[in-house]
């Protein structure tokens, strides 16, 4: 899809179809206005009528309008003026292509980030609006035997006020495009259902990234190369599939080999039934998601690769299912991780945690700048934060910082928990080093300084997002987060 950036007089810029913001009360203003003078006040009466709404995410569309140079309009409700900042822009970026979508228009201005929003300089505006776009537009449909039709837009000019600004906007443009194909990239992984996405797929889609671009490389473990290593708990999670699993690695060289590494770990559970541990039924078939973890660092390499940053970056995905049958792992079982450590599995759906802490000790290797794990790991995040922010934990306040910056400039936030030492005094174990599972208050940071212990001193933050990657019931399907805050932490650095 097309995003050039425009600059000029509103009024005059043809265009099929010119997307304008209105505010509460009863004066037009800005890119608006000027339309509305160009076809003698018709949008004004439609607002005083009550035709069009300043309601947020509410939208008309004005088909053959007289006198202006667009040939039709699409009016969106903004709310409060002094309160359009970047999630406003963003909600009404996602109305206005929900609305476009249902018309077959093939192309259409953007004024909704023509005058400025005090939060959003013209690179994060531009960026905001591909990215809205792309994700309101996005359909999983590879397999259905029908397309559901329409979504014929193709070209979206985004309208600026100052053409000094507009080499920003562009560069927001090409950023928000690579950050759009990693976010599809990851939703597509994710919707897939578990007999088509296994730990083989993943691997094969990590070998598709890597044959795309020349500075990436991967390599794919079996689980003889994980016995060989010592990777106990990630082969105890494995025990009762069928489905072999495979640690995938990615490695993007932007920079100097002397320039250590960000490495970023993501969890690949293709199914969790919860093992011996078995979940209950309602809502199991969306345990294919808990591998969004995986997909948002795949996602995240796909758009390392389109962007060329002068950075190195290792990914590293344990990939498996998580199976009831009799070779599974059973309660009270003791493991040696990778790291030397012993763990007793007191409950076999904590198993995040465990592949997680095996995939660390072996990103460790590349003695990281920063360690980064992504991971659905616990319903207790859930609870904490609900489903709009990413549960944060670190041993570093720096890198928490960053990230905590990050998540803010890409509308992709995350919010900061405690992972104390104390959290970790219900893992205490009689016949291990200690378990995999503690008490429920305080789960999802019981879980974190569960993962802390195989870090060291190596500056750490654990993402759960098990709260943000998937929504469910009608509107159910992956939603490509953390993909977003993820790519600009690096982009940053």
């Amino acid at each position: 899809m097309e995003f050039p950036v425009k600059t000029g007089e509103p009024g005059s810029q043809k265009t099929a179809c010119a997307i304008l913001p209105i505010f509460e009360g009863h004066r037009l203003k800005g890119p608006t206005h000027e339309v509305d003078i160009s076809c003698g006040g018709t949008l004004s009466q439609l607002v005083k009528t009550g035709s069009a709404s300043a309601r947020p995410g509410r939208t008309l569309l004005v088909p053959n309008l007289q006198g202006a140079a667009t040939d039709q309009v699409l009016l969106v409700g903004c709310g409060k003026e002094t309160k359009f900042n970047a999630k406003a822009l963003r909600q009404a970026i996602s109305a206005a292509a929900n609305a476009l979508s249902l018309t077959g228009i093939k192309e259409a201005t953007s004024y909704l980030a023509y005058a400025p929003i005090k939060d959003l300089d013209e690179y994060y505006a531009a960026r905001a609006t591909v990215e809205a776009t792309h994700s309101a537009l996005y359909r999983f449909e590879e397999l259905k035997s029908k397309s559901s039709g329409k979504i014929k837009l193709s070209r979206l000019p985004i309208a600026i006020n100052d053409s000094q600004k507009a080499k920003d906007a562009r560069l927001g443009v090409t950023h928000g495009r690579a950050i759009s194909t990693g976010m599809g990239l990851a939703r597509d992984l994710a919707n897939r259902p578990a007999n088509i996405c296994t730990p083989s797929h993943l691997a094969e889609e990590a070998r598709t990234i890597a044959k795309r671009y020349k500075n990436i490389q991967t390599k794919v473990l079996a689980e003889h190369d994980m016995k060989r290593l010592g990777m106990g708990a990630m082969l105890a999670v494995t025990h009762g599939a069928e489905e072999p699993a495979r640690l995938i690695v990615l490695e993007y060289k932007g920079t100097g080999a002397d320039v250590a590494p960000i490495a970023i770990c993501g969890k690949g559970v293709t199914f969790d039934t919860g093992g011996i541990s078995l979940k209950p039924p309602p809502k199991m078939d969306e345990m294919k998601f808990d591998m969004c973890g995986a997909a948002t660092v795949m996602g995240t390499m796909e758009v390392l690769g389109i962007l060329q940053p002068t950075i190195n970056v290792v990914a590293v995905v344990p990939a498996c299912e998580n199976m009831p049958g009799s070779r599974a792992t059973r309660p009270g079982d003791i493991v040696k991780t990778m790291s030397g450590q012993t763990v007793e599995i007191l409950n076999t759906d904590a198993e995040g945690r465990l592949i997680l802490c095996d995939a660390l000790t072996y990103a460790a290797r590349y003695k990281p700048r920063y360690l980064i794990d992504v991971a659905t790991l616990t319903g207790a995040c859930v609870v904490a934060v609900g489903h709009i922010y990413t549960g944060l934990f670190s041993n570093n306040e720096d890198l928490a910082s960053d990230i905590l910056a990050a998540g803010k400039r890409s509308l992709d936030p995350a919010w900061q928990l405690p992972v104390d030492e104390e959290y970790g005094a219900t893992l205490r174990s009689n016949f291990a080093d200690f378990a995999n599972s503690g008490v429920r208050d305080g789960g999802a940071s019981i879980a974190a300084q569960f993962l802390s212990r195989f870090v060291e001193d190596t500056p750490w933050a654990h993402l759960d997002i098990a709260g943000i990657a998937w929504k469910s019931s009608r509107d159910k399907g992956a939603t490509g987060r953390p993909v977003p805050l993820l790519t600009d932490f690096l982009l940053n650095l």
